[in-house]
Formats: C-alpha cells, sequence, structure tokens
C-alpha cells in the first residue's frame, strides 16, 4: 500500500496523520474495484464462499461494506459506481432481506451510506431508482434480527427511511423496538453483552454503542446523543486500555477478522463529543491500530484485506465469514466525517494509557482485570466474566493479550484429567489488584479461580472441587509470542512439570506465578513475590514492591483482604 511519509512532528508515534488514512482509503476502495460486477451491484471478493449465506449474498456483502468505506471518504467518484450498483442491486440482483438473514446486516450498512451521503448519493438518483431501494430497504424494519447487536439493524436503516419520509410510521417502530430491546443488556459503566449470557467483546464498540450514538448524532437528538453518548465515553475510559504501545488491540472475541474496526469508537467519541480522551489521544491510538495492520500483513499483495488477524489465519473465522467479511474494517475509517481542521485531526499524538505507566484496572460489569506494563508496552486481559454460548477459545480462557493468541494446546487453562474446557463461568468479583470467578469442567469439576496482578507479574489459584481422588490437574500460562518470554512457576500443589493430582477430601487448591513480559531482561520472577499458604484454602502473597494481600478460597467464594 502506498503511503505518504511518515510526519513524526505532528504523529510522533505512529507517524500517520489524515493524509495517512485517506491514502489507505483510496488504495482499498481502489483494490476491489476489479472485482465487482459489470453493473457493481455484487463485488465477488476470492476465496471461499459461507455456507451461512451463500455467493449471492457474499457479493452483496462486499458492495455494501466497501460503500460504508466510501461513504466515509465522501469519495464521489466512487459513489457513482455504487450508486450504479445500488440501481442495479434493487432491480432483482440482490438477494430479498429475510428474518436472521445475512442481507439484513448489510442492509444496515447500505441505509448507513446512504444517510452520510445523501447529498453525494441518494439525492442524485432517479425517483424510480429510489422507490425500488427504499421498498428493498424497508424489509429490514420488519425482519427478525438474532436477538444480539442484530437488533440494530432495523434501527439504523429505519433511521434513514424516516430521514427520507418512508414508511415513517413503520420506521419509528423499528427504532423504538430496536433501542428498547438492548437496554435490557446493558449492565452499566458503558459496557453491553452482546445478547443474553456474558459475551463481552469488541461488539460492544463497533456495534452497540456505533449504531445508537450515530443514529442520535444523525437525527440531531440531543435527549438521545445525551444518553448513549454518556455511555459511550464511559466505556471509551475503559475501551482505551485495551490498546498495547505497539497500536495493537486486545486478541480476544469474535470476528477479529475486522480488525481496524476496533478504532471505531475510538473516532466516535470525537465526533459525537462524548469521549474522555484528548484529540491527540484519539489519533494516536487510532492510527496506532491502522499502522499496526498495515505493517503486519493485512492487506495481500493485491491489496485486498485477508480473513485472518496479520495476515490469512482460519483459527479466527467464524460460519459466516467470507471473502467480503474483513470490509467491516471499513467502519475504522469513521474518522474521516471529522473536518481536516478538526483538532482530532491536528493536534499532536499523545501516548495512550499503556505507554504511561503501569497499572492494573478491575472492570466491572465484564469482570475483567486489565494488567499493563510501559517498560514493553503489553497489555493482558484476565478473563473472569466472559464466555460464548458455547466453548470458544477466544471467549472462555482465563487470560489474553495484544501480543498473543489463544493456542490450540490450551494456554491459560485448568486441565482436570484431560479436560481444558471452561463453561458455566461465574463471576466472583475483581478488585484493586485481583479478579476471581468460578468455572465448570466437564461433569460437575469445579475450579474457582483467582489471578492477582502487580506490574508483569501474576499470582495465580485454583481450588478444584469435585474430581476423584487422584486425578491429575495440570496448568498452563501464556502461550509463546513474538519478541515476548512466558514463565509459569509452581508455587502449591504442583510440580516442577506444573500437574498435581487431586486429594482426598474432593477439594484441593493449586498456585502458580506466572508472567508474560516483553522486557529483555527483567528481574526474576521469584524475586517479584512470594506466596506462602496461611492455612486450608489461603495464601499469604506479598509483592517485593507493593502490599501483601490474603487469599481465601472456599466452595462460596474468594476474599481477597490487603494486610496491614
Amino acid at each position: 500500500m502506498d503511503l505518504p511519509p511518515d510526519d513524526r512532528t505532528l504523529s510522533p508515534y505512529t507517524g500517520y496523520t489524515r493524509a495517512h488514512w485517506e491514502a489507505a482509503a483510496d488504495a482499498l476502495l481502489a483494490a476491489v474495484e476489479p472485482y465487482a460486477t459489470e453493473e457493481h451491484a455484487l463485488y465477488d471478493l476470492p476465496g471461499d464462499h459461507t455456507s451461512w449465506s451463500g455467493r449471492l449474498s457474499d457479493g452483496l456483502e462486499g458492495h455494501a461494506r466497501t460503500l460504508l468505506l466510501a461513504a466515509f471518504r465522501r469519495d464521489g467518484t466512487a459513489l457513482e459506481r455504487y450508486a450504479e450498483g445500488l440501481a442495479a442491486g434493487v432491480s432483482g440482483v440482490w438477494p430479498r432481506i429475510v428474518d436472521r438473514g445475512q442481507p439484513l446486516v448489510e442492509a444496515a450498512s447500505i441505509a448507513l451510506a446512504l444517510r452520510l451521503t445523501r447529498d453525494l448519493l441518494w439525492d442524485r438518483l432517479d425517483d424510480a431508482v429510489r422507490q425500488r431501494a427504499a421498498a428493498w430497504l424497508a424489509d429490514a424494519l420488519t425482519a427478525e434480527p438474532w436477538p444480539c447487536n442484530w437488533e440494530l439493524f432495523p434501527v439504523t436503516v429505519g433511521g434513514f427511511l424516516e430521514d427520507i419520509g418512508y414508511e415513517t410510521e413503520a420506521s419509528r417502530k423499528a427504532i423504538d423496538r430496536g433501542l428498547e430491546r438492548i437496554e435490557q443488556w446493558y449492565l452499566g459503566d458503558g459496557w453491553y453483552t452482546d445478547g443474553d449470557g456474558r459475551k463481552f467483546d469488541y461488539y460492544n464498540g463497533w456495534a452497540m454503542h456505533l449504531y445508537p450514538v450515530l443514529h442520535a448524532w444523525l437525527a440531531d437528538d440531543n435527549r438521545l446523543l445525551d444518553l448513549y453518548g454518556g455511555r459511550l465515553s464511559r466505556h471509551l475510559a475503559d475501551y482505551s486500555r485495551l490498546f498495547g504501545a505497539d497500536g495493537a488491540p486486545m486478541h480476544q472475541g469474535r470476528s477479529l477478522t475486522y480488525r481496524f474496526a476496533t478504532t471505531a469508537p475510538l473516532w466516535l467519541g470525537a465526533l459525537s463529543g462524548h469521549t474522555p480522551l484528548s484529540p491527540g489521544e484519539t489519533r494516536r491510538l487510532a492510527s496506532g491500530a491502522l499502522r499496526y495492520f498495515l505493517d503486519r500483513g493485512a492487506v495481500d499483495e493485491h491489496g485486498l484485506l485477508t480473513l485472518g488477524w496479520h495476515g490469512p489465519n482460519e483459527a479466527l473465522l467464524q460460519g459466516y465469514s467470507g471473502p467480503a467479511s474483513p470490509y467491516w474494517a471499513s467502519k475504522g475509517f469513521l474518522g474521516l466525517l471529522l473536518p481536516p481542521d478538526h483538532e482530532v485531526w491536528t493536534a499532536t499524538e499523545e501516548p495512550g494509557p499503556a505507554e504511561r505507566a503501569d497499572a492494573v484496572t478491575p472492570l466491572g460489569p465484564p469482570n475483567w482485570l486489565l494488567q499493563s506494563t510501559r517498560s514493553d508496552g503489553l497489555v493482558r486481559l484476565h478473563n473472569h466474566g466472559s464466555e460464548d454460548v458455547r466453548y470458544d477459545p477466544f471467549y472462555t480462557r482465563l487470560a489474553y493479550s495484544t501480543v498473543t493468541e489463544p493456542s490450540a494446546s490450551y494456554d491459560n487453562s485448568v486441565i482436570v484429567g484431560e479436560d481444558a474446557s471452561r463453561t458455566g463461568i461465574v463471576p466472583l468479583g475483581v478488585g484493586e489488584g485481583w479478579a476471581a470467578s468460578r468455572h465448570t469442567v466437564g461433569d460437575g469439576v469445579q475450579v474457582t479461580s483467582v489471578v492477582l496482578a502487580h506490574g508483569a507479574a501474576e499470582m495465580r489459584a485454583y481450588l478444584v472441587t469435585g474430581a476423584a481422588p487422584g486425578t491429575p490437574v495440570r496448568v498452563t500460562g501464556w502461550a509463546a509470542g513474538e519478541g515476548v518470554r512466558s514463565e509459569l512457576l509452581p508455587v502449591l500443589g504442583l510440580t516442577d512439570s506444573l500437574t498435581g493430582v487431586m486429594g482426598d477430601d474432593g477439594a484441593t487448591l493449586f498456585a502458580a506465578l506466572v508472567r508474560l513480559t516483553g522486557e529483555p531482561d527483567p528481574v526474576p520472577l521469584e524475586e517479584t513475590v512470594t506466596v506462602r499458604s496461611g492455612g486450608p484454602g489461603e495464601l499469604r502473597v506479598r509483592w517485593s514492591a507493593g502490599p501483601e494481600v490474603r487469599v481465601r478460597l472456599d466452595a462460596s467464594g474468594v476474599e481477597v483482604v490487603p494486610v496491614a
């Protein structure tokens, strides 16, 4: 990708300016153009097509998601091509919008793009085309979405149709219905779950916050903007901590192939005026993420975004991932809606949270503990409250980071017998420097877990109950990552191979010291913390440069108390 030279005066951390974002957007749009069908209704990108939707729907996905990029870029020439494709698409090429079908997702991108570029695209269409397009979109008003972030797709379509005066009553009902449904998933402090259960991931930012805030902003509805913008601002205080100093977002959750869509809520805060971040910090985090992926092979030799993280990586994909799916990364270009003279583009970059200081930050609603270290810029997420409806390594491991990927050999797990599953996660609280939870392994085995973090070091303890005497128990730590060092030392109940056995009383405590660090010559892990037994189910933890803490695990939960 041909980008301008770095500007290390305005952007001392990333070198990227608005010109880099514009050039990246132009390059991505140019790269997909050869794959458009003759009338531009479909973008048939190379790769395997999904069983979820099929080739026709994948082609619509290619149109819709790259149209969104053209809309953020406000590229009149490109929008003319998409106008031609829209006319052909709604004349019988595109599949209809039906209950829980992929076209409902893509209709939201199309409607949002049309709403953002009404003067450049919609208003210049023939009236007959506008009528057919509105009729095609209107099916989204009554189509039943999956009970998750999909509830916001009818909201987004309804917002556009209400603006143009098409089926205004049905549009208003769709808007109100969708916004009402997501309320049941708002848990406070800026955090939603993505539907029932405890599914916490980037959908908070690029869906659950994005669509309501944009709708309120475009509708000029100050009441809604205050509500959803306030939630966004609170969320960004936590969200901004999920980026490493190298620009990497946290490697956790599903749909990670959307890559720099992770920057959308950062820009959204600046666009809506609801953000705790300074303009320089906003651009530093966003540009850092864009550069992180572009420097690491996210775009192939044809200029196309691949299905993966750096380059292609099937481990990250879901059943709905098709060749055009990565182009939801277009959401990351939301910042181009801000004019060139906006302070988010003119301010000098400022460091992000991971670059300012060591921090261990508890996040209440997801029951997460974030641990970042300034010396190496790493961010670690200790997961004691998030899981998908099925066992998923990107949801259910005990920890994630900005520099490691969940391994097929079960990193950050407790393996009882030969079973490493972690289901039915029950949060047991987070606090200053700790997080705890309980989960099920297999049939009837319970593991109560607690992690204490200080600097880059961790003390992890597990009380295993319900397993037969003599059952082997093994704990694992961080997977290997490029340029980082993973350490795991036994403390209690474990041999040097990090394996122990269940005792005769049906409840056995295991503990280990853990560290993931990018420092080339760190202080030996055993010198950073001292752990000793304080009785049945109790540990005393003393950090070399911090407090002493008493930790107790039993059938009722976990207690963590500072020792005076």
